[in-house]
């Protein structure tokens, strides 16, 4: 019965608060205004140093020989056996480096690296915006040990809304049903506290940025 009417009484205070109409502090704040500060930087440079703070690692390219050169030495360095990617000039460029590619996903345990494009670079964040209307997929984005991104400059951009526009100039009347944005390596403290890194998609993160736009 006690129960009862507890209940009872936490309905009538929320049928009483219902009823009340209070009105709005805030009723003044605009909502257009921007909230950000100037940006005393290049987008590019904002960018690098955002995404080297949270993790990640910043390759700036003048060209598309530069991009290659810089790539080559990379994979060498590391040892890959196998680069996964589902764009066909990436895997050209990669076959031009006498690299093994490959666009099979459908053993997880394969993926070690992945090369993949992006509809834009946050700036502000640091952050990779991604959308289901790329050829990459989802799986090569969160499930390799190493996740690789190659983009030009035109696709920095300062922020989230800004990266909205630019997917939304780009595809019109057909925005993809799925934008997602990727801030760094996978990491969690979730377990005691303690910082694991790759615990929901990749340990390294790495971003070319080229002058040129030789992918679309």
């Amino acid at each position: 019965m006690k129960e009862t009417t507890s209940r009872e009484q936490i309905l009538k205070r929320i049928r009483n608060a219902e009823m009340q109409k209070a009105d709005n502090p805030y009723a003044d704040v605009d909502l257009s205004k921007n909230i950000y500060y100037d940006l005393k930087e290049d987008l590019e440079v904002v960018f690098a140093e955002e995404l080297n703070h949270i993790g990640g690692h910043f390759v700036y390219c003048m060209s598309k020989e530069e991009l290659i050169e810089n790539l080559k030495r990379l994979i060498i360095s590391q040892k890959w056996n196998t680069v996964y990617t589902h764009s066909k000039e990436i895997d050209n460029i990669l076959k031009s480096m006498n690299v093994v590619s490959s666009n099979d996903t459908d053993d997880y345990s394969k993926i070690e690296v992945s090369i993949t494009e992006c509809e834009a670079l946050i700036a502000r964040l640091g952050s990779i915006m991604v959308s289901s209307k790329q050829v990459n997929g989802r799986r090569l984005n969160f499930i390799p040990d190493t996740h690789i991104v190659i983009a030009n400059r035109e696709q920095i951009v300062a922020t989230v809304k800004d990266a909205i526009e630019l997917i939304n100039n780009k595809y019109e009347d057909e925005f993809p049903s799925m934008t997602t944005i990727i801030t760094g390596p996978s990491r969690t403290a979730d377990i005691e506290k303690t910082l694991v890194m790759g615990a929901h998609g990749p340990r390294t993160l790495i971003v070319f940025v080229t002058e040129e736009d030789f992918l679309n």
